[in-house]
């Protein structure tokens, strides 16, 4: 959760830097992605500085309807920061996961607990790229530098990172790590 104002600022600004945008009118306006991202921080912002109870609720409803819209289902406090979501479609990510900084995530992935188990979901580590469609379940560990290719079903962990994982079940396919995947924007 973010808890001052310079650290939502630093939030901001990393999430910018990952998703390649400019910081003009036009793309803050009509950018419904980077749009998105920083309704996130916001909520994460006023819920971590304990706000108003009325614009927390607000930030809050305003967050899950461009959710809704986009097809996001990303809880407040999942992502250091750095998020860099690529585009539109169907992102599921677990209330109780934990993901690292600089984290590219595509369209169709889920992220999330193991069948009959509500508290035991995945924590990623920093730079991760999580390729279309890759799923990750159960009380699982990721390290550091990781790529999760498309359609790749991870059930376990992977601590060392420094690896591409690709497969069903995964496996790791590659020591190719996460570089050139992602933009680091948080460091």
């Amino acid at each position: 959760m973010i808890r001052t104002r310079s650290e939502y600022r630093n939030y901001l600004e990393a999430d910018r830097i990952s998703l390649g945008r400019s910081n003009t009118l036009v793309r803050r306006l009509f950018d419904e992605i980077w749009r998105y991202q920083r309704t996130l921080r916001r909520v994460e912002y006023l819920y971590g500085t304990n706000a108003n109870f009325a614009r927390r609720l607000l930030a809050k409803w305003s967050l899950r309807r461009q959710g809704i819209r986009l097809g996001f289902t990303i809880h407040p406090g999942n992502f250091g920061p750095g998020l860099s979501i690529a585009h539109h479609g169907t992102i599921t990510v677990n209330a109780g996961a934990r993901i690292g900084r600089n984290c590219r995530i595509h369209p169709g992935v889920g992220i999330g607990t193991a069948a009959g188990q509500s508290d035991a979901a995945p924590t990623l580590g920093d730079n991760c790229y999580l390729g279309p469609g890759a799923k990750l379940m159960g009380p699982i560990s990721i390290g550091d530098n990781t790529a999760v290719g498309a359609n790749a079903v991870v059930n376990k962990s992977f601590e060392a990172g420094n690896v591409t994982l690709g497969g069903v079940p995964a496996k790791v396919i590659s020591e190719k790590t996460s570089d050139g995947l992602l933009i680091k924007g948080a460091q």
